[in-house]
């Protein structure tokens, strides 16, 4: 055995250190990072607003007497006059569901 270190020993403790030079003047070039960009942005986002339609169905009032009722119905002289009580009642729920529509609708926008 000799003392001297051959000459392949020698190429890789060569090679180590070159190896760890590099790494290190890797790790100390970094540039550091970039200040982040804050921006303000409005977003418009419609909100419901829980008042809107008890407010709108207040402002209704309170639902008319309808003429075809139950009693009514059964106090009629003959089917003429039901038909007539049924087709006016129809007529002030149609009046009455279009103006709570309406109303409703102002409310989504």
């Amino acid at each position: 055995m000799t003392s001297r270190l051959s000459f392949q020993h020698l190429a890789l403790v060569f090679l180590g250190i070159a190896a760890a030079f590099a790494l290190a003047g890797c790790a100390t070039t970094q540039a550091p990072p970039p200040e982040p960009i804050v921006r303000m942005v409005e977003v418009k986002v419609p909100v419901d607003d829980p008042a809107c339609p008890r407010a709108a169905v207040a402002e209704l009032g309170t639902a008319p007497a309808y003429p075809d009722t139950d009693g009514a119905l059964r106090m009629a002289a003959d089917l003429f006059e039901r038909v007539k009580l049924l087709l006016a009642g129809r007529e002030l729920r149609e009046a009455r569901e279009a103006a709570l529509i309406g109303a409703l609708a102002e409310c989504a926008r």
